[in-house]
C-alpha cells in the first residue's frame, strides 16, 4: 500500500514535463495496480469546503464502489485496477484523500485538491484570464441600453449580492505571475476556475495503456460504471446558510434573490450565476432573460390585437352575414366529402366565424409587420448585450485555437497529417476519405428521419381526411342529446382539434427515437472540440425539431384546402381520400388550434420532464438511503444524492426556447397571442430552471463560451423565414387580401352593385354555385336533409363560373384579381420589411463604443506589460556580457 503524496514531495515533480500531452505519462507510472489511499476521518463540518487541516480546499470529488464490500464477481479485479490505475495517475498532481462513509458504507469519496504550481501551469495551458489592475474607464450607460433604465430598481440588494470589481485582465503566463493582480494567492483563482482546471485534468488522466490504445478519462470510467460520480461541490445547503466563516454561501443567495417565488420580480444577478456555474450558464440565462424582456413589448402588442378582434368580431360584416338566418340560413352548402355527407347550411359555422374574426382581421396584418421589425430590434440588440458580457466576463477572445480538443477525439487520433497552418505533424483521428463517410453517414441519417417526419404527415393526413368522414356522418347524431355544445363542435373543429393531439404525441415519440441516433452520428463523426461537437449536434436536432414541429403547422396553413378542385371534379389523395376543404371562413382557425395544443402540450411536457422528474428521482434516492437524524452527512454526500447534470448540459433548454421563438415569430399572424403564451411561459422556465439547477442538480463543472454558438444563426435564420411565412399566411392562409379586393374593386362598378365601397355581399360573392346533376355517381351524396326541398344549386368556397355559363367552373376573374392581389402583397412587405431590416442592422453598432475603448485600453496594457517582461529578461542576459566587455576593456 502507498501513502498519499505531501506537499513538500509534490512540489518536487517537474509539472511542464507532463502538462503538455497528459496521456504520455501512462508509460512511466510506477506499477500502483493495489493503490490505497489513507482514510481521513469526518470531522464533523457538515458544510466543509476543506480537507481537516483547513487549509486545502476539496476542488473536486470522485465516487466509487468498495469492492472490497460487493459480492464477489469476474469484474472485481479489472474494475479495481482501472480505479488504482487512474487514481496512481493523479497522484502526481493532486493531493487526494479518501474521506469517510455515512450514508452508504459501499461508496468511497476521494477528495481533490490542486495545489499553487499545478493552478499556475494549467491556468497558462487554458489560458484563463486573470486581473492585472482594476479598470480605471469610467463606465457610461449606453444610449441604446434602454431596458437598464427600466428594470435597475428590480434588481437584487447589493448590500445582499455585492457589485464586483472591474479589472483589465490578461492570459496568465506563469512567468510573470508579478504583474498579476495577487491579493491572496487562496482567493486568487475562484472555485469555479480551479474545477474547470481540475476536471480537464480529469478528463485527460490514462488508466489503461495496451499498445498504442490508450484509454483516459473519467467520462469512460463514469460511463462504464468504474466510478459512480465526479463533480464540484456546491458551497453550502440552497436553504441554510452555511455556519463556516468563510464560505461565501453563493449557493444560497442564488436560492433566496434567483430561484426562490418570491423573488419572481427581480432581475437576475447574472454577475454571480457566472461566478458560480461558469460562462456557459451565465450566457443561457442572460439570453433567456433578455428575449424575456423583449417579449414583453410583443405580447403587449399582441394583446391588443387580440383585444381588437375580440371587440369587432360581433361587428364585422362577413360574420354577421354567415350568421343572418336570411342570408347564411338561405345559403346551402355543397357535401365535403362523399356519399356519406350532406348538404348543410353557411350559418352553421357561424360561431366558428366569430371565432375567426378574433385573429383574422386588419390588426393581424399591422401585428405581422411589427413582430418582423421586432425581431430583427431583438437580433440586433442582443448582439451588443452579448458584446457587454464578452468584455466583462473575459471571453473576448475565446477563439477556437484555444478551445482543448475533446479527450474522445484525441483517444482516436492515429493517423497523421501535415497541419495546414503549422506544416507541423499532427496527429488526427481520421483521414480526408474517413471525415468524407462520417460527414456523408450522419448527412444520410438526417435525411432519412426527415423523411420519416414527412411520412407521419402524410399519415396525419390521412387520418384527416379519413376521420372527416365519419365525423360527418355521426357527429351530430352523437351529440344530440349536449345541445348546448351541438353548435359549438362541427366536423372541422373535431377533426382538427383530434388530429392536432395525435400530431403532438408523434412529435413526442419522433422526438424521445430521433434523439439517440442524433447524439450516436454526432459521436461517431468525431468533432475535435466540444463547440464543434455541440454545433453539430445543435444542427443536426434543429433540422429535424424543425420539421418535426412545424411541418403540420405549415401544411395547415399553405397545403390544406388549396387543392381540392370543385364538388364536380374533387382531387383525390392516393386515389382514395378526398382533399379536405377548410371551413368557408379560411384555414386560419385551424392554424391557431394547431398552434395551441402544440406550445401548450410542449410547455406542459417539458415543465414535467424538468421538474416533476428530477424531484421524484431524488426524493426517492433520499428515502432509499436516509439515516437517523442524528447523524451529520458531510457536504460531499449530501452532493452525491441530488441529479448529475446530463451530458449536454444546456441544449435542450436552448432547443426549447429556439422552438418556442420559431412558434412566435414564424405563425404569429395566425395567433397574435403566441408572444403572450411565450412570455408567461419564460416569466416560469426562469424561475423553473434555476431552481432545478440550484436544489436538484449536483454542481455543474463550469464552463467557457463566447455566445449561444450555433444557435444565434438559427435565430437570425429563423427571423428571415418569419418573414415570408408571415406575408405567405396572410396572403394564402387568411381571408384578408379576398376582402380587400372585394372591398376596393368588386363590391362596386363595373362588378359589383354597390354605389359605394362595401363589405355586403361578400360572402355570396366568395362561394360558387353548382348545380347538383353535375355530382358524379362516387361524389353524390346518399341522402339529403328534410329542408333541401327542391333546390337544385349548392355552393363551394372557390372562385368559379356558375353553370351555364360557356366557361362553366372554371377559374373567374375575381379568382385571377385575387392571386395578383396576393402576389403583390407578398413582394411588397417582404421588399419593404427586409429593407427595414437592414436598415436597423446597419443603424445598431454590433459592439458598443464604451466597450471598444475598454478592450483597446485592455490590449494595450497587455502590450505593455509584454514588453517590459521582455525588457527586463533581455536585460538581465546583456548584464554579465556587458560586465566581461568592461573587464576587457580595463
Amino acid at each position: 500500500m502507498y501513502d498519499i503524496m505531501e506537499e513538500e514531495e509534490f512540489e518536487a515533480v517537474e509539472l511542464p514535463d507532463i502538462t503538455v500531452e497528459l496521456p504520455d505519462i501512462t508509460v512511466e507510472l510506477p506499477d500502483i495496480t493495489c493503490c490505497f489511499f489513507p482514510q481521513a476521518e469526518f470531522n464533523g463540518k457538515s458544510d466543509s469546503l476543506f480537507f481537516n487541516d483547513g487549509v486545502r480546499r476539496i476542488d473536486f470529488v470522485l465516487v466509487y464502489e468498495d469492492e472490497d464490500m460487493k459480492e464477489i464477481d469476474k469484474n472485481r479485479t479489472f474494475q479495481k485496477r482501472k480505479v488504482s490505475a487512474f487514481l496512481g495517475c493523479l497522484i502526481l498532481l493532486f493531493y487526494l484523500r479518501h474521506s469517510d462513509k455515512v450514508v452508504d458504507e459501499k461508496l468511497l469519496f476521494v477528495k481533490v485538491h490542486m495545489p499553487w504550481d499545478v493552478l499556475c501551469t494549467y491556468a497558462e495551458v487554458l489560458h484563463i484570464k486573470l486581473p492585472i489592475q482594476p479598470n480605471d474607464l469610467s463606465t457610461t450607460s449606453s444610449p441604446f441600453n434602454f431596458l437598464s433604465c427600466i428594470t435597475r430598481h428590480f434588481y437584487p440588494s447589493e448590500d445582499l449580492i455585492a457589485k464586483e470589481t472591474e479589472y483589465f485582465t490578461a492570459p496568465f503566463e506563469k512567468d510573470r505571475l508579478e504583474y498579476f493582480y495577487v491579493k491572496d494567492r487562496d482567493l486568487f483563482f475562484t472555485p469555479s476556475m480551479r474545477s474547470r482546471m481540475a476536471y480537464y485534468i480529469l478528463s485527460r488522466a490514462p488508466y489503461e495503456v495496451r499498445g498504442n490504445i490508450k484509454k483516459f478519462g473519467v467520462t469512460k470510467l463514469l460511463d462504464g460504471g468504474v466510478y459512480k460520480a465526479a463533480y464540484p461541490l456546491h458551497d453550502c445547503r440552497f436553504n441554510v446558510r452555511s455556519k463556516e466563516e468563510e464560505c461565501p454561501n453563493e449557493r444560497y443567495l442564488l436560492y433566496n434573490e434567483w430561484a426562490h417565488p418570491k423573488s419572481f420580480y427581480k432581475m437576475q444577478p447574472l454577475d454571480l450565476i457566472r461566478k458560480y456555474y461558469g460562462e456557459k450558464i451565465g450566457i443561457y440565462f442572460a439570453w433567456l432573460g433578455f428575449y424575456t424582456a423583449m417579449l414583453a413589448l410583443a405580447a403587449i402588442v399582441g394583446l391588443g390585437c387580440f383585444i381588437y378582434g375580440y371587440t369587432t368580431q360581433e361587428t364585422s360584416t362577413w360574420s354577421k352575414e354567415v350568421c343572418d338566418p336570411l342570408i347564411g340560413g338561405n345559403i346551402v352548402m355543397c357535401p365535403q366529402c362523399d356519399k356519406e355527407c350532406t348538404y348543410w347550411r353557411l350559418n352553421s359555422t357561424c360561431e366558428s366565424s366569430k371565432k375567426l374574426c378574433i385573429f383574422d382581421n386588419y390588426g393581424t396584418l399591422v401585428f405581422a409587420v411589427f413582430m418582423a421589425i421586432w425581431v430583427t430590434v431583438f437580433l440586433e440588440f442582443w448582439k451588443r448585450y452579448q458584446a457587454e458580457l464578452e468584455y466583462e466576463w473575459d471571453t473576448v477572445e475565446f477563439l477556437e485555437q484555444e478551445e482543448q480538443p475533446r479527450p474522445e477525439y484525441e483517444a482516436k487520433c492515429n493517423h497523421e497529417r501535415i497541419n495546414p497552418v503549422t506544416r507541423v505533424k499532427e496527429k488526427v483521428p481520421y483521414t480526408a476519405c474517413g471525415r468524407c463517410i462520417r460527414v456523408s453517414l450522419g448527412i444520410g441519417t438526417v435525411l432519412f428521419w426527415i423523411v420519416l417526419i414527412l411520412a407521419s404527415v402524410v399519415a396525419i393526413i390521412v387520418y384527416r381526411l379519413a376521420v372527416f368522414f365519419s365525423f360527418s356522418t355521426r357527429l351530430q347524431s352523437d351529440l344530440k342529446e349536449l345541445e348546448p355544445f351541438k353548435e359549438y363542435v362541427t366536423a372541422q373543429m373535431a377533426t382538427s382539434v383530434t388530429a392536432s393531439v395525435i400530431s403532438f404525441v408523434v412529435i413526442m415519440v419522433l422526438n424521445i427515437l430521433y434523439e439517440r441516433v442524433a447524439i450516436w452520428i454526432t459521436d461517431f463523426e468525431l468533432p475535435r472540440t466540444k463547440t464543434d461537437y455541440e454545433n453539430s449536434l445543435t444542427l443536426k436536432m434543429f433540422l429535424f425539431q424543425f420539421v418535426n414541429y412545424y411541418s403540420s403547422c405549415f401544411y395547415i396553413a399553405f397545403a390544406k384546402g388549396k387543392v381540392v378542385g370543385y364538388p364536380g371534379q374533387p382531387v383525390y389523395l392516393l386515389g382514395k381520400y378526398r382533399n379536405e376543404e377548410c371551413d368557408p371562413g379560411g384555414c386560419l382557425i385551424e392554424l391557431t388550434t394547431q398552434l395551441t395544443v402544440i406550445m401548450g402540450g410542449k410547455a406542459i411536457w417539458n415543465n414535467i420532464q424538468e421538474v416533476l422528474l428530477p424531484w421524484m428521482k431524488n426524493l426517492i434516492f433520499r428515502y432509499c438511503t436516509r439515516v437517523g437524524s442524528e447523524k451529520v452527512i458531510p457536504r460531499w454526500e449530501q452532493d452525491y444524492q441530488l441529479q448529475p447534470i446530463g451530458k449536454l448540459g444546456l441544449f435542450y433548454e436552448y432547443l426549447e426556447m429556439v422552438i418556442q421563438f420559431g412558434f412566435v415569430t414564424l405563425f404569429v399572424a395566425s395567433f397574435p397571442l403566441a408572444p403572450v403564451l411565450a412570455l408567461v411561459n419564460n416569466l416560469f422556465e426562469i424561475r423553473v430552471d434555476a431552481w432545478k439547477i440550484i436544489t436538484q442538480f449536483r454542481r455543474m463543472v463550469p464552463e467557457k463560451a463566447q455566445d449561444i454558438g450555433a444557435w444565434q444563426p438559427i435565430l437570425q435564420g429563423v427571423a428571415i423565414l418569419a418573414v415570408a411565412s408571415n406575408a405567405m399566411i396572410i396572403a394564402f392562409t387568411s381571408d384578408m387580401i379576398p376582402r380587400l379586393v372585394y372591398y376596393w374593386s368588386f363590391s362596386v362598378y363595373p362588378y359589383g352593385e354597390h354605389s359605394s365601397h362595401t363589405m355586403q355581399g361578400y360572402i355570396n360573392n366568395t362561394l360558387s354555385v353548382f348545380d347538383i346533376q353535375d355530382f358524379s355517381n362516387k361524389s353524390r351524396p346518399l341522402q339529403t336533409p328534410y329542408w333541401f326541398n327542391n333546390s337544385t344549386t349548392c355552393r363551394y368556397r372557390d372562385f368559379r363560373y356558375p353553370p351555364g355559363h360557356h366557361r362553366q367552373y372554371e377559374y373567374s376573374i375575381y379568382y385571377w384579381h385575387v392571386i395578383a392581389a396576393k402576389m403583390a402583397f407578398i413582394i411588397v412587405v417582404e421588399h419593404i420589411v427586409y429593407l427595414t431590416k437592414f436598415v436597423l442592422s446597419y443603424v445598431i453598432p454590433d459592439v458598443p463604443y464604451t466597450v471598444r475603448e475598454q478592450i483597446k485600453r485592455e490590449k494595450y496594457l497587455s502590450q505593455v506589460i509584454l514588453h517590459e517582461t521582455n525588457l527586463k529578461l533581455v536585460t538581465k542576459r546583456l548584464k554579465p556580457i556587458m560586465n566581461d566587455n568592461n573587464t576587457f576593456l580595463l
